[in-house]
């Protein structure tokens, strides 16, 4: 048991999520004990009361309480699994794009980004696998959803990792996602704003949706630009790029406008969860991503949608190869002569189009 430290943030840890320096100097503390400790005051920061997702400045001092010394330290080379030839081979399957600053990864549908309870398997375990042994690990600087695929960028050292944070935290990114929805957007492109609020469902799990009359306090904005590629009768072929990025935004935007997800078990009803040939998977992909390389200039890169999703645009005539670029630089659209209604999509608030 270690005593009460107070500890100063590296300065190539500066943007570091609070729960991720804790993963990588206490990895004994669970993220459910972290939230217990922050909540009674126990750790702090510069004195200061603060969230798991509060991002740490170089030099900050973060106050540690007494902690079990149950396993080694991250520092401790002999305390990281060992990677077999299958993991590295199963990691490096998804590359699509390595620099000597910035590794991108192609993440499959089902495979978490970060560990939790019953999770062994995820990205952040098998990122040693992508440097040769003793060379500085990888690091994480965004997440996706588990059973969301595509684009994942990972840093290759630390001085990038700090300015791929940097570019995400000051929304210096264009993020562009497709999807595959119940129901055709009316109008067919437009922008969603409607700011989402966490709060438990009926069956106990925590979910995101519109926020109520009375709950602005509470709640977070969220903004997300919407545009049709196709449609099929009655499922439609949306680009979709956040504005904001907050937890399940594209998954409770689509659902809020009446068109949820195809195969969104937690925010699409009953038809958007079965439909004959159609895998029962999520379709929702990470298709590109564009932003400020950690060395200067521009890094755009693409993922090729994941099998389930490939069989369905197959099935549907969709062109899965598709490069129009439907989006401009920081969310702002030019008008198309082709779609002439552009306009914001408010959901009405009320649960009935929060589900």
């Amino acid at each position: 048991m270690t005593g009460v430290v107070q500890r100063k943030v590296k300065p190539d840890e500066e943007g570091l999520r609070l729960d991720r320096w804790f993963q990588r100097h206490y990895p004994q503390v669970t993220h459910g004990r972290l939230e217990r400790l922050l909540r009674t005051g126990q750790v702090r920061v510069d004195g200061a009361r603060v969230k798991a997702s509060h991002r740490v400045a170089g030099g900050a001092t973060i106050r540690v309480p007494p902690i079990p010394v149950t396993i080694p330290a991250p520092e401790d080379k002999n305390s990281a699994p060992a990677i077999t030839p299958k993991d590295r081979a199963f990691i490096e399957g998804f590359v699509v794009h390595r620099d000597d600053d910035v590794i991108v990864l192609n993440k499959p549908a089902g495979l978490a980004v970060q560990g939790g309870t019953k999770t062994e398997r995820h990205v952040d375990a098998l990122l040693p696998a992508l440097v040769d042994k003793g060379a500085e690990r990888p690091r994480l600087v965004h997440r996706l959803d588990r059973d969301t695929s595509g684009v994942l960028v990972i840093a290759a050292n630390a001085r990038a990792a700090a300015a791929l944070a940097q570019a995400f935290r000051a929304r210096d990114t264009r993020k562009v996602y497709w999807a595959l929805t119940t129901g055709v957007p009316t109008p067919r492109h437009g922008k969603i704003d409607g700011a989402l609020i966490k709060r438990p469902a009926a069956d106990g799990r925590e979910r995101v949706r519109l926020a109520e009359e009375g709950e602005e306090e509470d709640a977070k904005d969220a903004v997300t630009l919407f545009d049709m590629l196709d449609h099929v009768t009655t499922m439609a072929w949306l680009a979709l790029m956040p504005l904001t990025g907050r937890t399940h935004q594209l998954r409770a935007h689509c659902a809020a406008m009446g068109t949820p997800i195809v195969g969104d078990a937690k925010y699409g009803s009953e038809p958007a969860r079965s439909h004959g040939e159609i895998p029962k998977k999520l379709m929702l992909h990470a298709r590109s991503l564009r932003i400020r390389h950690p060395r200067g200039g521009w890094l755009e890169v693409s993922a090729p949608l994941p099998p389930h999703m490939a069989k369905v645009w197959d099935m549907f005539g969709f062109d899965k190869e598709d490069r129009r670029e439907v989006f401009r630089d920081e969310g702002v659209r030019k008008p198309r002569t082709e779609h002439p209604r552009e306009t914001e999509h408010r959901p009405r608030r009320g649960k009935e189009r929060a589900r």
